[in-house]
């Protein structure tokens, strides 16, 4: 049996259920009447009887009735009264209540049949959606309405406020990028994020055991070195000597070259891939390259690990290189930005005088200082733009529409404040795309040096899902569905 057809089962079982309830309310409905009707019959006789004792009494003395009572038995005798008759029902009869009829020993489909003939008898009729027959029309009412306010698509309304609100918050963004970040090494969010990757690495040596520089030798150096030799792998080649001459590699980009130093999820795979089988792979013009490396052994006695190990391995290896190399003279040679060395594919076009392709544009952007670092101060306007824009949009739910502010959270569900984002986001990719193709004077690379990666990229996203709210308008939202139902789940289960 498929699943639709048993909860199609079950739905019809509810159905019977839901007549078998409601007659029987109907039914103790009648028999309340009933008792109404019997109370007010015995209320009327009382009050006839109590009239006739007070005009019986009124007789006796107007009359000067004196009873004389021998004794309790002659009393007892000349009490007692035998009143006899038909006894007569008033009313209609109250009908049999109809059920269905389950012994201990019956299963599921024992019930089912029952249901069945129980259905049959009342003449219930199944449509073709027993679920639907469950509600009554206001419960349907309200059911469509909660699905087309919280669990469908809806395109944005927003205001002329809205609009202004986002566009000054990008704007905000934009001149903070524009003054503050400019190339990579030079501006001032990126000295502050430089320093903060320099004690970042120091803390990280000093938990793995680093005790400290050496007197008069500079404490960045000394950790990065420390855990260079902490953590080695078979696959950091600095140059092109060190893979055959295959293809040109320097000091300068090997950390984007070599796919296992990407700190996302493709380095990791790459990382555990070379660990594993004692090889290295590399991109260049568009394709990957794998090399042959020494033997390598990663502790561990069983797989998990080793996987554990080689994970650890290239985390450590990783933060001995996020802040360059212990042999740099000058800002060094960092890690590339998560998923930028995907770009290395993008083998495409002709730009600048030596007609270069895209691919060996971004690997010299790399060689010029665009690296993690440099990433994390671009990520400040673009965190800049969307917490103020997350929170003025609060601030007018709150005190421009007056809501309560438990519906004043900025879910990201919310159609309007995803257009206020994009709106800032896209504010702040202009501001910063116009200010990089003017310093740059048309030069590709120094186009991408003044260009903020991390802006256009949450646009990119904000503009698909501002796409694919337009498209999907009206149409039921499975995701948000899912997660109501977990929610719901949880909260069932806690409360068990």
């Amino acid at each position: 049996m498929s699943n639709k057809d048993a909860s199609t089962e079950q739905a019809q079982a509810m159905l019977v259920q839901k007549h078998q309830l409601n007659t029987a309310q109907n039914h103790l409905g009648l028999v309340d009447g009933a008792l109404q009707n019997l109370q007010a019959t015995q209320a009327q006789s009382r009050q006839h009887l109590e009239l006739l004792m007070l005009e019986a009494e009124t007789l006796v003395e107007r009359n000067h009735v004196i009873f004389e009572v021998d004794d309790d038995d002659a009393l007892l005798v000349e009490s007692s009264y035998a009143v006899q008759g038909n006894i007569v029902s008033v009313g209609t009869p109250l009908p049999n209540l109809d059920f269905i009829d389950m012994k201990g020993e019956s299963d599921w489909n024992v019930y089912l049949d029952q249901v069945t003939a129980y259905a049959q008898r009342q003449r219930i009729e199944f449509g073709h959606d027993p679920f639907r027959d469950l509600m009554s029309a206001s419960q349907r009412i309200a059911l469509e309405k909660r699905i087309r306010d919280e669990f469908s698509y809806k395109c944005a309304h927003c205001d002329k406020y809205d609009y202004m609100i986002a566009g000054t918050c990008g704007l905000i963004g934009g001149l903070v990028d524009v003054l503050f970040v400019g190339l990579p090494g030079r501006g001032a969010l990126t000295h502050f994020t430089d320093d903060m990757t320099d004690k970042a690495v120091q803390r990280f040596a000093a938990w793995n055991g680093w005790q400290g520089p050496n007197t008069g030798s500079d404490p960045v150096t000394s950790a990065i070195g420390f855990l260079e030799r902490k953590y080695k792998v078979n696959y950091d080649h600095r140059h092109g000597g060190d893979v055959g001459g295959l293809f040109k590699m320097s000091t300068r980009n090997h950390h984007i070259k070599s796919l296992a130093h990407s700190p996302d999820l493709v380095g990791l795979f790459f990382s555990i891939l070379d660990q594993f089988t004692s090889s290295a792979h590399f991109v260049d013009g568009g394709r990957i390259i794998s090399v042959d490396t020494d033997t390598f052994e990663l502790k561990g006695s069983n797989l998990v690990a080793k996987l554990f190990c080689g994970c650890m391995n290239w985390l450590g290896h990783l933060l001995s290189d996020v802040a360059g190399s212990s042999g740099a003279k000058t800002r060094g040679s960092g890690i590339p930005i998560p998923f930028s060395s995907l770009l290395q594919f993008i083998n495409l076009g002709e730009f600048g005088q030596h007609r270069q392709t895209f691919a060996t544009i971004a690997v010299q952007v790399f060689e010029k200082g665009y690296d993690l670092r440099h990433g994390l101060a671009m990520a400040i306007p673009v965190m800049l733009s969307e917490m103020l824009t997350r929170m003025m949009w609060v601030v007018k739910q709150r005190f421009y529409h007056e809501k309560e502010w438990v519906e004043c959270i900025p879910s990201a569900t919310n159609s309007e404040l995803q257009r206020m984002l994009l709106m800032a986001h896209g504010t702040l990719c202009v501001v910063d795309g116009a200010d990089a193709a003017i310093r740059s004077g048309g030069d590709m690379i120094q186009f991408m040096l003044r260009s903020n990666l991390i802006a256009w990229a949450r646009f990119g996203t904000l503009a698909l899902k501002e796409l694919n709210s337009w498209y999907q308008d009206g149409r039921l939202d499975i995701k948000a569905v899912d997660t109501y139902l977990d929610a719901e789940y949880e909260r069932l289960v806690a409360s068990a």
